[in-house]
């Protein structure tokens, strides 16, 4: 038997995060840690905790970058009003070269997020410019050629472009075009 589609009614209404009492909201109310220092033992325990700790490192180990971890935890921080945005922006680089120790410290490669060495020149990344040279490759192979041989082609001989004339730039005419 078919089932009815759910209407589109099931959200929030429209401005219906705005309708709660000033100050119930986390992230409304004075934060817990004012400082950096206070943020920072806040977060060391946390990092170096037996639960998270290893959890921390897989997430390394699949190759997610400290600062994107970094910023993930400081955003999570300020939403839950332990600290402001200004402190948890300023905690950031303390956070990304304790998370580079651990990952040192347990032997895991891990990726900062400050590398721009990923891309080259054109913004693409090395495998993508690999795969596409290999794709060329493949369909220059499949048509008996190879790169040389597109070098020594020559472009077919485009016809002169002509004289400007008066229709490449036109008086202006219509209700407002002004008259001279």
């Amino acid at each position: 038997m078919l089932e009815e589609p759910q209407p589109f009614l099931d959200g929030p209404i429209p401005g219906q995060s705005l309708t709660p009492e000033l100050g119930n909201r986390p992230w409304q109310n004075p934060p817990q840690y004012n400082t950096v220092e206070e943020a920072l033992e806040y977060y060391i325990p946390r990092l170096v905790d037996p639960q998270i700790a290893p959890q921390l490192i897989d997430t390394m180990e699949m190759g997610i970058p400290l600062t994107t971890i970094a910023n993930a935890m400081q955003v999570g921080g300020a939403m839950q009003g332990y600290h402001t945005i200004d402190v948890g922006m300023l905690v950031m680089p303390v956070l990304i070269e304790m998370m580079a120790y651990l990952a040192e410290q347990a032997g895991v490669e891990y990726t900062m997020g400050t590398e721009d060495d990923r891309m080259g020149d054109t913004g693409y990344s090395e495998s993508t410019i690999a795969k596409v040279k290999q794709k060329i490759d493949s369909e220059l192979e499949a048509m008996g050629m190879d790169a040389s041989d597109l070098a020594q082609q020559s472009a077919p001989d485009t016809p002169a472009m002509p004289e400007e004339t008066a229709m490449d730039n036109p008086e202006p005419t219509g209700l407002m075009a002004r008259r001279a």
